[in-house]
């Protein structure tokens, strides 16, 4: 039988709160390979079918929340919907507990902290215990491109995003695994006959994905633009704190099952060359710079850490510079972030690192 819960000794009191999705099951492993001091782990469901966890080589329930266990805690991850997030974060954090939040219910709020520990660790604040995690795509041009606009200060940025299936979710990225199993025999090229992709069934996204590319990530506005590239432009302006900056986004789902990519064209307030921006970012914390016509592809981040760039070149103009930019959507752009977070919390001393339920 399942434990009812994980005991260790020393750390806090944590709990996941989003266990069983694809999501917190990497973060789960995010805190187990980095050695996250955790006494005791309550894991609740995401509302899946999957209701145990592993950690720590023991399986654990993962029942539907319980409001009163997490107010014990000292430490709450939230990696489930917005609803459940906005439901519940905030009366924990007026409580004292830390609250982690990976999802978009608080991003935007001026009273919540939304960071990159990379970027802006320095937002975090003792007395705001509700921290928003960033979104999955915006992640990787902030940590590129953030000591560059430290240096030349941007002012404008337009972005191309190559987003991956899993970023919609586990039905998405099942329907994109059928989709493929289903259209594979019709890969076969017949002479001046393009394959048909036609009639693929679809629901979790607009269109089929399989051999397919859409330019459509969440609901569009009266203005054309999807949520998702009004959430990408007002996260980036807060977590570089440029208010002013222009910035303009197009979000495509592309087939690809992991890794966020970015094509960036970023300008700033005076010139930069390409040899110092090579520097700069060569020197950039959490980024893996490649140049000498070397680039990073999703497959170089899935299942990495850090964030990837190559691809650096010179704009429109002696302002302007272009840079490609990837990034392991389901870690850096969301468990590991939330993770570095409560490391960060564990360096100021301001997480206990032992369970005041205990």
């Amino acid at each position: 039988m399942p434990r009812a819960e994980g005991r260790w000794a020393g750390g806090p009191l944590v709990a996941v709160v989003g266990a069983t999705g694809m999501v917190g099951a990497e973060l789960l492993a995010c805190l187990e390979a980095r050695r996250f001091p955790v006494s005791r782990l309550l894991a609740f469901s995401s509302g899946k079918m999957r209701k145990t966890i592993r950690f720590r080589g023991r399986t654990l329930p993962a029942p539907g929340v319980d409001r009163r266990a997490l107010a014990d805690c000292d430490l709450v991850f939230f990696v489930s919907a917005d609803e459940v997030s906005a439901r519940l974060a905030p009366a924990l954090a007026a409580k004292g507990v830390w609250v982690i939040d990976d999802s978009s219910a608080f991003r935007l709020d001026p009273n919540v902290p939304l960071v990159i520990p990379e970027v802006n660790a320095h937002a975090l604040s003792q007395k705001r215990r509700l921290i928003a995690g960033p979104n999955c795509t915006m992640t990787g041009l902030a940590v590129a491109g953030r000591l560059l606009h430290e240096r030349f200060r941007c002012v404008a940025a337009r972005i191309a995003s190559y987003q991956a299936v899993s970023g919609a979710g586990r039905a998405a990225l099942e329907e994109f695994f059928s989709q493929t199993r289903r259209l594979s025999p019709r890969l076969k090229l017949r002479l001046g006959r393009a394959p048909s992709f036609a009639g693929a069934p679809f629901s979790a996204l607009p269109a089929p994905i399989a051999g397919n590319v859409i330019p459509q990530v969440g609901g569009f506005d009266a203005s054309g633009y999807s949520s998702e590239e009004n959430k990408v432009a007002a996260e980036l302006k807060k977590i570089w704190g440029a208010p002013k900056l222009a910035a303009s986004v197009t979000a495509v789902r592309v087939p690809v099952s992991r890794g966020h990519s970015l094509a960036a064209w970023l300008s700033f307030s005076r010139p930069v060359s390409v040899a110092q921006a090579r520097s700069i970012l060569e020197k950039t914390p959490g980024l893996v710079f490649s140049g000498n016509g070397r680039y990073p592809t999703p497959q170089t981040a899935a299942g990495k850490g850090p964030v990837y760039a190559g691809r650096l070149r010179p704009g429109t103009g002696p302002r302007e510079l272009c840079l490609w930019i990837v990034s392991d959507n389901l870690l850096k752009g969301a468990a590991l972030n939330s993770v570095q977070i409560a490391e960060e919390l564990l360096r100021r001393g301001w997480l206990k690192t032992f369970s005041r339920a205990a």
